[in-house]
């Protein structure tokens, strides 16, 4: 890591968030304000009108929005964090270049803030992480534990007048929960007290990456905490110094799940938790449906405990957890019984969870999936192509719009279309339409009675709108 200020030192000094209204900027720029920082930014869909309730509620907070124009740069004194990829064409990164401002990134600034926490609580893996952040969190809080909390997702849980967008919690400074990121190797800079690790699948690098990164990261970890369900996952338990199991179908996994006790329904589901190492069962009730929501709870339940919260307290504790928005978020149901659901699912793994909770039960899913970059896509196209025709049946549908894209010098010469037939030649029913005006015509002129529409993609908040607006449509 580079040589940064102390913490004490970096909060005395005003900080400018380039991308503030991103999922990994807006959380911190959250804590370090509750922590008596200035802190300022800019966005380009701030510009471009995007989210504007999003962007009204930041400054109904007290955080001053600028252009995207370089114009809020006007101190060497200022903190310039940024994404590590952003071009040095844009106008406030040119900006702070001639200041001579120092620059970080979002994984730069948060790991200092984790590492010179009491105990950071890390949560890795290529999927969940959000929802198991959020968990954890809501277990600590709700045992009194006062942690701050670093998620890229909003939490229902947290939600409050002054709080619309609660993708942080600014708590004490004993506990720290955060979700680590992989992507693109920031995920080295943080030394956890507890290292959770959920599952290791391909998503942004290739396979022997990530194991060598996941594997240093439970090296570091004064206690790991490995779903024993995932075969990549557990092959790396060797490099943990200390170690807590968890998994559902893994009867060796310290913590898990009674057998046949599960009793699953469309939006929530129950079983009966072991805690093997002490010998207890504890009824568990979950408002949120999905075999993979389950074994998030076991992963939130397994932190805690290495965090000191006795497993009956945690499993108390989750029947009271919400959910985030954009993880699985039913939008609503019309007269019709066509059902909106709103979902992050952007790389294979997660598309396949929330496909899988689906197909448990009836009904024809359409799924809509907006791929959030051209490079992601170009990474993992050939397999998410594999997942959607193998999760889905014969009448289901897929439809796949352009990447997102808020502009840039991104190699745009591969898209869509050309995972759209990958799907048909393994099977699978796709269409390729380009615009999101489009899609939605095309949406309400296909759903039909007891229907679940899927709307699936990371990276632009405005899916949630299309969500909104498409069940007012259908309505």
């Amino acid at each position: 890591m580079n040589d940064f200020p102390s913490p004490e030192e970096l909060l005395a000094r005003p900080f400018f968030f380039v991308g503030i209204g991103g999922s990994g900027m807006l959380p911190l720029a959250q804590i370090l304000k509750a922590r008596g920082a200035q802190v300022e930014g800019s966005d380009r869909s701030f510009d471009q009108g995007r989210t504007p309730e999003k962007f009204a509620a930041l400054e109904g907070a007290g955080f001053v929005m600028h252009p995207q124009d370089g114009s809020g740069i006007v101190s060497p004194d200022q903190v310039v964090v940024a994404s590590a990829a952003i071009e040095d064409s844009v106008p406030e990164i040119a900006r702070a270049s001639e200041f001579g401002c120092l620059r970080m990134t979002r994984a730069e600034l948060n790991s200092i803030l984790f590492n010179t926490a009491g105990a950071g609580i890390a949560v890795a893996g290529t999927s969940g992480k959000s929802t198991v952040t959020g968990m954890l969190g809501w277990i600590l809080s709700a045992r009194g534990r006062d942690p701050t909390i670093m998620n890229g997702a909003v939490m229902k849980n947290f939600i409050s007048a002054d709080r619309p967008v609660a993708s942080a919690v600014a708590g004490g400074q004993s506990l720290y929960v955060s979700e680590v990121d992989e992507s693109d190797g920031s995920i080295a800079l943080y030394r956890p007290a507890v290292g959770v690790l959920l599952n290791v699948s391909l998503d942004h690098m290739g396979m022997e990456e990530l194991r060598a990164l996941f594997g240093a990261y439970l090296a570091r970890s004064r206690i790991g905490v490995v779903n024993a369900d995932d075969p990549e996952a557990i092959a790396l338990l060797r490099h943990a110094n200390d170690a807590i199991t968890f998994g559902v179908d893994q009867e060796l996994a310290q913590i898990g799940i009674v057998s046949g006790s599960i009793a699953e329904g469309p939006v929530r589901q129950a079983a009966m938790v072991v805690d093997r190492h002490e010998g207890g069962e504890y009824p568990l009730r979950l408002a949120l449906p999905g075999r993979h929501n389950l074994s998030n709870a076991l992963a939130a339940i397994a932190g805690a405990a290495a965090a000191g919260i006795p497993v009956g307290a945690a499993v108390e504790a989750l029947a009271g957890f919400e959910g985030l928005a954009r993880r699985f978020d039913i939008v609503g149901t019309t007269h019709s019984l066509i059902t909106v659901i709103d979902d992050f699912g952007h790389n294979p793994e997660k598309c396949a969870a929330t496909l899988r909770t689906l197909k448990a039960h009836p009904g024809r899913v359409i799924a809509f999936f907006q791929p959030h970059g051209y490079g992601p896509l170009r990474q993992m196209g050939a397999e998410l192509a594999e997942t959607l025709a193998r999760e889905l049946d014969p009448d289901d549908m897929v439809i796949l719009s352009d990447p997102v894209y808020f502009g840039g010098t991104a190699d745009r010469t591969e898209g869509s279309a050309r995972i759209v037939e990958l799907i048909r030649e393994h099977g699978g029913r796709a269409e390729h339409i380009p615009t999101r005006k489009a899609v939605g015509d095309r949406l309400t002129n296909l759903a039909g009675p007891g229907d679940r529409i899927v709307i699936m993609g990371a990276r632009d908040d405005t899916l949630s709108a299309f969500a909104q607006e498409l069940l007012a449509r259908l309505d």
